[in-house]
């Protein structure tokens, strides 16, 4: 994976950079936030780790500048500010996660990982499995002409699903994509989460199982 660090932090730098590399990962680091946009014309990056308080703009107004751009890349926001305020300014200019110094370097590479898979996701369009389609783009879902109303974590876990049709998907690979889960859901609630999606999918010829031991699996109620 090849990511783009800003952080101004030199030793912090070194550091998440150091564990990155560890992983296989392909680290560049910037300490300001002036050349990022040019950085991410000239090279393929998989995701942006944007620290806040920079010198010159600092992390805010160059993820704005991004976005303005047109940029989509996978963004995770570093910050000393634990303020509310300070965390709904950031999602606002269009950061994907955010995380609080002082952190563990595994959260860390855990976000990134589950930042990335759900970017790779967003990128599919329409997904069709019997009578049940999944608009990728617009993240809703469709059972003929009926729409399902689906909450925000419903639709992530029944994308990932669709996408792996007649796969068993752990309960580890849900819980990493899900927004503030970060893999350490208790089972009980993915469980009462897959319950409601079966509930509301499986009228569109689809059956949801939980396969004992390893995770669930999508699949049609009546494959050919």
């Amino acid at each position: 994976m090849h990511v783009l660090l800003v952080e101004d932090d030199c030793a912090l730098a070194e550091s998440i950079a150091t564990a990155m590399r560890a992983k296989g990962w392909r680290p560049d680091v910037s300490e300001r936030g002036e050349p990022v946009p040019a950085s991410l014309l000239k090279d393929d990056y998989d995701a942006l780790v944007l620290d806040i308080g920079l010198p010159g703009i600092d992390g805010l107004e160059t993820l704005r500048r991004l976005r303005e751009q047109g940029s989509a890349l996978p963004v995770l926001m570093l910050t000393a500010r634990d303020a509310v305020e300070d965390r709904v300014r950031g999602l606002e200019c269009g950061a994907d996660d955010y995380l609080v110094k002082p952190f563990a370097l595994s959260e860390l590479l855990a976000r990134l990982r589950a930042l990335v898979r759900r970017h790779e996701l967003r990128r599919s369009e329409i997904l069709i499995l019997a009578a049940l389609r999944f608009d990728s783009s617009s993240m809703r879902a469709q059972i003929g002409e009926r729409s399902v109303h689906l909450s925000a974590r419903e639709c992530i876990v029944l994308q990932y699903l669709m996408l792996r049709t007649g796969s068993v998907v752990t309960r580890d690979q849900l819980a990493a994509l899900v927004p503030g889960w970060g893999g350490a859901t208790s089972p009980n609630a993915l469980e009462l989460l897959i319950s409601r999606l079966r509930a509301k999918i499986e009228v569109g010829g689809v059956r949801l199982r939980t396969v004992r031991g390893l995770g669930y699996l999508l699949e049609p109620a009546n494959p050919a």
